[in-house]
């Protein structure tokens, strides 16, 4: 495994774009460049999912997939998946994440979905917080899917891969309105959860849950708040039933 690494400083633009890092990082030899992010991480039901992405031609209308609409998000999905030179997706199921802890199982998701592109990136972007083991340099982006094309890509593709299973889940649970709120916190959501109990698919060790099972399924390493920055982002502006 490579240890986290960082290049001779390159200075990148503000007003260089989304490839900016890319750019950057291809002028000093660090090439394809990957970029890593995940979705679902503030969500007490459905899945972690964690995509990586070496991008082809240049796409325009990338951004962070939260503030995309959804039919963008889907139609750049189809553009990254049909152009990209290698995308990466694992899903972490709710029971892995209640065994593990949420934390583990991102950077055990990011280190997976990077390991599986089907080629060894020269260089690895991965959005909010370091990586160690991968087997590519690599840096942490604050806002990565806001400044950097590969990251957005996976910030994209790992959303539509989220949301098309929690509509999948809303089919078989249609009483906890998983399709409009994707499993995150809403006042609609926590009504439900008093109202029928948690689904197979809820985090039992995430505190909102919990309060509603009276212990069951809870591991060793205690509960989870889910008071991150993640799951705020991702409270405004989504479906409130």
């Amino acid at each position: 495994m490579t240890a986290a690494y960082r290049p001779r400083p390159s200075v990148v633009r503000r007003d260089s774009g989304l490839y900016g890092y890319e750019r950057a990082l291809a002028r000093r030899g660090f090439t394809p460049v990957a970029g890593v992010d995940e979705a679902g991480r503030g969500a007490c039901a459905g899945p972690l999912v964690v995509a990586a992405v070496v991008l082809g031609r240049e796409i325009d209308g990338l951004s962070d997939s939260k503030l995309l609409t959804e039919a963008v998000r889907e139609r750049l999905y189809k553009r990254i998946t049909a152009t990209a030179r290698a995308v990466s997706v694992v899903v972490i199921p709710p029971e892995e994440i209640d065994a593990r802890g949420l934390h583990k199982c991102n950077i055990a998701g990011m280190r997976r979905a990077v390991a599986g592109l089907g080629l060894v990136p020269g260089y690895v972007l991965v959005d909010g917080f370091p990586v160690a083991g991968l087997p590519a340099p690599s840096l942490a982006v604050w806002k990565g899917d806001q400044v950097a094309a590969c990251v957005a890509a996976a910030s994209i593709v790992a959303k539509v891969t989220r949301d098309r299973l929690m509509h999948g889940l809303d089919e078989v649970y249609p009483q906890y309105g998983f399709a409009l709120h994707k499993g995150y916190v809403t006042p609609g959501h926590r009504r439900a959860l008093a109202r029928h109990g948690p689904s197979p698919h809820h985090r039992f060790s995430f505190v909102t849950v919990a309060r509603v099972t009276r212990g069951t399924r809870i591991p060793a390493g205690g509960l989870w708040t889910g008071q991150d920055e993640d799951m705020r982002e991702n409270e405004v502006g989504t479906g409130v039933v």
